[in-house]
Formats: C-alpha cells, sequence, structure tokens
C-alpha cells in the first residue's frame, strides 16, 4: 500500500504577515516557547516556511527594501515542533534527533528569489569594506535552473536546502550562549586582531525584545517581556544546530541535532534555492519562501553515545549531518587561492578568513574582467554552487583557501587564454544589479595595485 501523503503540520499565506499567520512564526531561540505542532517518529509530515525576512524584500527595480531592513526581526522560522515516538514518549534532553529531508522546494506559486548586500551600516558583509552599497538581484526558477536579469549570461541548478533548522536549547545552555556572546561584543574589538580585516559589525546579535516575534507567548504579557529579553538571535550557527547555512542539505540528507528540552522543539526556516560555500554576501543565497517535508527519529542517549563535548560543559556538543545523494553535476572548475595576507600586504598566523576574503576577492576581480561588474560577481558567488575549501592550515604562516567556480554555468569560456578576454555575446555591464548609495563615513579598503 502506498505510504500516505505528507502530513502538513505547517503552512504559511504568502499575503500575511508573519504574526498574522495561523500557526504563529517566531525569530528567536528560547526553551520556552511553546511548540505549535506535534509529529510522530517516523511519519512524513510537510512545513512550510516564508523566506527569512517574512516578505520586505520585493520582486522590484529597487534595492530600498535591503537598505533599509530592520534587521532585529530575522530570522522568521516554522515551529517549534515537538517530536514524540511510537508511544507518545517525548524525545528527551540527551537525546539525539535525527530529521530527513525527504523533499522540499520553493512554494507553488511563488518561484522566485533574491540575493543582496546589505549597506554596511546596516548588516554589512564579508567584504563590506569593498562593498558599502546596498545591492540586490532577482533570481527565477525554471524547474531545478535558476537565472537572473540583474546578472546576465549565468544559468545554474540549484541546491535547495534550509538554511536554518535546529532544536529548542535548554535555559542553561541557553545562558551560556548569552554570557559568550556580550563579552565578545563588549571586548573583541579591544582583543581580536581579526577585527581589524573583517569589518563585519556588531561582532554578535545579542538579545534583544525589538523586532522579536515569539509565536505562541502574546507581545505584552510579562512573559513576552521575561523571554524576549533572554531570546537568543537566530544569526548564528550553535550547538542547536540552527543557521549553519550547509549548501549540500537537500533530499535524501539528515540531520542528527542534540537534544535540549523535552520534545527536541525543533524550527526551520531562512529556505535557500541555491548557496555558495560561505554565503559571502550575507545576504547571500538565492532566499525564498519554500516547503520541508520531513521524518524524525528519536536516539535514545544518543548525544552521550555519538558526540563529543568540546568544551567545559556536556552542553558543548555540534550536531552531525548526512549529505544526501541528489547534487548538480559539474565536471569543469576554475579555482582561486587566497592565503592569510591581507589588502595592505599585513601576514597573518594561519588565519583562514584572511585566505577565503584573499580568495574570493581573487575571484571577483578575474571574473570582473569578462564583462561583469564586481558588484555582480560578488553577489553570484555568494549563490551559485561553488565550493570552498581550507586547503591548508598547518603551513606556517600562511593559511591557504579556495574557492572553486563550476565553469559551465556561464555563457563563455572564462579560461585564461593568450588572445584577449572574449566578451560573451549577452554579457553588458547594464543591466547591471539593483544598487543603493552607501550614505556612512567608514573608509573603503582598496587595492594598492589598483593605483599602479
Amino acid at each position: 500500500m502506498a505510504p500516505p501523503t505528507p502530513r502538513q503540520v505547517v503552512d504559511v499565506d504568502l499575503k500575511k504577515k508573519p504574526w498574522e499567520q495561523k500557526l504563529p512564526l517566531h525569530n528567536r531561540w528560547h526553551p520556552d516557547l511553546p511548540p505549535v505542532a506535534e509529529v510522530k517518529t517516523g511519519e512524513v509530515f510537510r512545513v512550510e516556511m516564508v523566506d527569512w525576512t517574512g516578505g520586505v524584500i520585493r520582486d522590484d527595480d529597487s534595492a530600498n527594501d535591503v537598505k533599509f531592513i530592520d534587521l532585529s526581526t530575522v530570522h522568521y522560522m516554522s515551529g517549534p515542533i515537538r517530536v514524540v515516538d511510537a508511544d507518545g514518549a517525548p524525545a528527551k534532553p540527551g537525546d539525539l534527533l535525527a530529521v530527513e529531508i525527504c523533499n522540499l522546494g520553493p512554494l507553488p506559486g511563488d518561484e522566485w528569489g533574491f540575493t543582496a548586500t546589505f549597506d554596511r551600516e546596516n548588516g554589512g558583509g564579508f567584504l563590506t569594506d569593498h562593498f558599502p552599497c546596498a545591492t540586490k538581484a532577482i533570481w527565477y526558477f525554471e524547474g531545478i535552473y535558476a537565472y537572473s536579469p540583474h546578472i546576465p549570461g549565468v544559468r545554474f541548478p540549484g541546491l535547495t536546502h534550509p538554511g536554518i533548522i535546529g532544536t529548542a536549547p535548554s535555559m542553561e545552555l541557553l545562558n551560556i550562549w548569552n554570557e559568550r556572546e556580550r563579552k565578545l561584543e563588549e571586548t573583541g574589538l579591544q582583543t581580536l586582531k581579526l577585527c581589524e580585516v573583517l569589518h563585519s559589525r556588531p561582532l554578535a546579535n545579542l538579545p534583544s525584545p525589538k523586532g522579536c516575534l515569539l509565536g505562541k507567548i502574546q507581545k505584552g504579557t510579562p512573559e513576552w517581556e521575561k523571554i524576549a529579553n533572554e531570546a537568543a538571535r537566530t544569526i548564528p550557527g550553535r550547538e542547536n544546530g540552527g543557521n549553519c547555512d550547509i549548501k549540500n542539505l537537500s533530499r535524501g540528507s539528515k540531520v542528527y541535532l542534540p537534544v535540549f528540552v523535552e520534545g527536541a522543539n525543533f524550527s526551520t526556516g531562512d529556505m535557500h534555492f541555491s548557496q555558495g560555500d560561505g554565503e559571502v554576501a550575507f545576504c547571500g543565497a538565492i532566499e525564498m519562501s519554500g516547503f520541508l517535508e520531513l521524518k524524525c527519529e528519536i536516539i535514545r542517549g544518543g548525544m552521550k553515545e555519538y558526540l563529543t563535548p568540546m568544551g567545559p560543559t556536556p552542553l558543548h556538543v555540534n550536531p552531525i549531518f548526512e549529505i544526501g545523494p541528489v547534487e548538480p553535476r559539474f565536471s569543469e572548475w576554475l579555482v582561486f587561492e587566497g592565503i592569510s595576507v591581507d589588502e595592505s600586504g599585513r601576514q597573518h598566523y594561519l588565519d583562514a578568513s584572511v585566505a577565503y576574503k584573499r580568495a574570493v576577492l581573487n575571484a571577483i576581480d578575474y571574473l570582473s574582467k569578462f564583462g561583469y561588474s564586481k558588484e555582480q560577481i560578488y553577489l553570484l558567488l555568494s549563490c551559485c554552487p561553488c565550493e570552498g575549501r581550507i586547503s591548508g592550515i598547518v603551513d606556517s604562516p600562511n593559511a591557504v583557501a579556495t574557492l572553486a567556480i563550476p565553469t559551465s554555468i556561464f555563457d563563455q569560456d572564462i579560461r585564461p587564454k593568450n588572445n584577449k578576454v572574449p566578451v560573451g555575446p549577452r554579457v553588458v555591464r547594464t543591466p547591471d544589479v539593483l544598487k543603493c548609495a552607501y550614505e556612512g563615513n567608514l573608509p573603503t579598503t582598496k587595492n594598492p595595485c589598483n593605483n599602479i
């Protein structure tokens, strides 16, 4: 007998705001957020979700929505979802929750997405000192393929995945997060040399009631005020999984999440049609609304059995991810290398972040020779299926990072040749990405060799 159609446990109406949904969404992590649905192990169920902005970014001809977005509201997630076994016993702290992705995709009738960079004064990004302006590119989907009128001459298959999937933290774990991130925000600029090279600010996003959406918890109540001032932001990945942005987490994948509260209370959101390793533009995948069809299993006592704490408490663990068998097939790549020497020529010791920044900058500068603006390439490298690697982390003093780009996504040959750089028939400098002016006062990093 054929299996039943996946049971819909969370649905969304794209005409409504996140706080107007029938099952309210949330944008914080906290152990006291009540579940909006319950599922049993072994059943296949369907979860729908809005894009991470809740519909703020529009399919239009302006990047103003990116420039002025209120980032205190992100990310809007569907859940929490309580998981019980066949006998009705809930997942317990110390268990592992195995979540299998059976199917996923964009919501029917909403087959488009966006890639963007934030203004340096409002979010920034990995290369915000080079690209301080808010920009946006719209993508349209044709089956498994994506193309953009703002980055012409490029078409590629997407590896669709959820950017966020995670379980609720316990109160003890939440306190650990808030303490260490508050310390980083308060002292990081004085103690971390890395901050002199990577310019995204703030260093950490601390709990704040501004923009807070807490699911079934009603705003204005004492309970809401307490939770809003404690709840963790969803921006970084942490011990519970969360915003890990693993681009290969598509059909057939499994996530083994540690359970910290009864029922696991897992949530998901931030659907991506495609993403490059690192999501370097920050708003950098092809962001979209979408659905997941999932199946859960509870591995009793799995945290102690399979996860080794790397820290002072048994809570300092990380999920395990099992990548599925479905991915685009590329045979030819152009690979760009970066080493841990910054744009001023200063040596850094085995710093993979500086090395990866150099690799991305090298790729942007090279590909802009083929008729693209550097902003177009920055957005493209953030959302196309490129592969980032730490190639060397032991040969002092240089870490080596690489960025591999599949050559077949372009409509022209982008390999180096003896003759002059060719320009493909559809690759022109206009149309360009949608762009706003940068009105701040922070200096822009320049390559000194550009003046030679």
